[in-house]
């Protein structure tokens, strides 16, 4: 089992900054990638930013040059950077881990932008 314990979430206005951390724990050896997906009211879980254990990192579209996924593999620990954020990235974002036989998802973390 593998254990994801997210935080960081909040409350910014238009243009302003968020930083998530989801910190995983447990049988971690079998994870090959981590990342995040968000889900709006009313909305499917969408992809936003993943990063496999080679580096290699995908994000949405709609996050391209505004979010920056990282990860410190000391602390088993993944990170969003969210700069420029805007109304519609307005969501409950999800950590998620993904192993060769299982997939883990954390608690999710309130993200809202609103002047």
């Amino acid at each position: 089992q593998v254990q994801l314990v997210e935080s960081g979430g909040g409350s910014v206005q238009p243009g302003g900054s968020l930083r998530l951390s989801c910190a995983a724990s447990g049988s971690i050896g079998g994870i090959y990638s981590m990342g995040w997906y968000c889900q709006a009211p009313e909305k499917q879980r969408e992809l936003v930013a993943t990063m496999t254990n080679g580096g290699s990192t995908a994000y949405a579209d709609s996050v391209k040059g505004r979010f920056t996924i990282s990860r410190d593999n000391a602390k088993n620990t993944v990170y969003l950077q969210m700069n420029s954020l805007k109304p519609e990235d307005t969501a409950v974002y999800y950590c998620n881990a993904e192993g060769f036989r299982y997939s883990y998802w954390g608690q999710g973390t309130q993200v809202t932008v609103s002047s």
